[in-house]
Formats: structure tokens, C-alpha cells, sequence
């Protein structure tokens, strides 16, 4: 089967999509702690995360980390390792033990998505029901990412009753617009 494939015919057969999907890195989005690795390791993926993270890039459905880790370093290079950093223009990981709420706050602030916009993937428990309170369509994964995970957070998603589809497709520009311009303002670090 391939992932990123069958991630876009859950996708496209969602009555709503998200604006913004995020995801926890550890035990989420891989196997393990990254704070337990090297720079110098070859991480992995759990099996359907990268297949699922292209889909929605080609979906133009914006991502976002949302973390507690002592190595953000370390989660970058893997990230990198994997060919997905580009996916993740904002990243808010933390070394402290800071509530998942914090990362959401900033997150909001940086990309202006309202929190019934966003969709997030996590593998604690206390992490999904803090942020669930804010508002965000929440998943809990056992075992990483998956599509299973992918179609019940889009079930849930289109079950927000208050989020109409003129609703979506203002948000759904804005975030692009702010993406955008991130990427612009990226390109233009780069060429100087």
C-alpha cells in the first residue's frame, strides 16, 4: 500500500480539512526519545509518518511541532535527516517540562490559526486533554502516526459543528498567507 496515496484519499473524501496539523516528535512522529541519540544516529520514522506528512504537504494543509525535549538540536537534525524539516516552518520545542498549552499559545500567536482550526497528534495522554481544552481536534497514537490516526482525526475534525465551510476557506487563506510569507521571508535569508 502506498501511504502517501491512500493518506490523500482521506483527505480528499473529508467533508472539512484542517487548517494546521501538528505533531508531538516523540513516540509520535518516531520510535524513541531523541534526548537518547546522537546528532551522528540514523533515526526512523515510524512506518507511515512520512507518507501521511507528504500527503498533507501536497494537500497544502500547513504542520507545525509542538515538543518537550531537552535536544532540540538533536530533533532538528532528525528531522532533517529525514527530508521533512522544510515541512515544519514553525517548531516549538522546549527543553523545560512546560505544559503542551504553552506550545499551542505560541503557535497560535505565530500563525494566527484559530485553535478549532488546528489538528493535533500526540502520544500522552495528559498532553491531548490539556490542549483538547483549548479547543484543538485532538488524536492520541499508541504507535506512532498512522493513517488510522490520520482518519479519526479528520472524523473528529469535521465533527466541530461551529467550524462552516466559509468559515474554513477564510482560514484556510490566512494560513497560507502567513506560511507564505514565512517562506518568502526565509528565501530572502537565504539568497543573502
Amino acid at each position: 500500500m502506498n501511504v502517501e496515496s491512500e493518506a490523500l484519499r482521506l483527505l480528499n473524501a473529508a467533508s472539512q480539512l484542517p487548517a494546521l496539523v501538528v505533531f508531538d516528535l516523540d513516540y509520535t512522529l518516531w520510535p524513541f526519545f531523541c534526548e537518547c541519540l546522537s546528532k551522528n544516529d540514523n533515526p526512523v520514522l515510524y512506518p507511515q509518518a512520512k507518507g501521511i506528512i507528504q500527503a498533507l504537504k501536497s494537500k497544502g494543509i500547513s504542520m507545525a511541532i509542538a515538543s518537550r525535549s531537552p535536544t532540540a538540536d538533536i530533533a532538528r537534525t532528525f528531522l532533517s535527516k529525514q527530508d521533512i524539516l522544510s515541512n515544519f516552518p514553525v517548531m516549538e520545542i522546549y527543553s523545560s517540562w512546560t505544559h503542551k498549552t504553552d506550545h499551542f499559545r505560541k503557535i497560535h500567536q505565530k500563525t494566527g490559526v484559530p485553535y478549532n482550526s488546528i489538528l493535533f497528534f500526540d502520544d500522552e495522554h495528559r498532553n491531548i486533554q490539556a490542549v483538547r481544552n483549548m479547543g484543538v481536534t485532538c488524536v492520541h497514537v499508541s504507535s506512532g502516526v498512522n493513517l488510522d490516526a490520520l482518519k479519526t482525526g479528520l472524523q473528529g475534525f469535521a465533527g466541530i459543528e461551529h467550524l462552516g465551510p466559509d468559515n474554513q476557506a477564510f482560514r484556510q487563506k490566512k494560513v497560507t498567507d502567513f506560511f507564505n510569507k514565512r517562506g518568502s521571508k526565509k528565501d530572502k535569508k537565504e539568497e543573502a
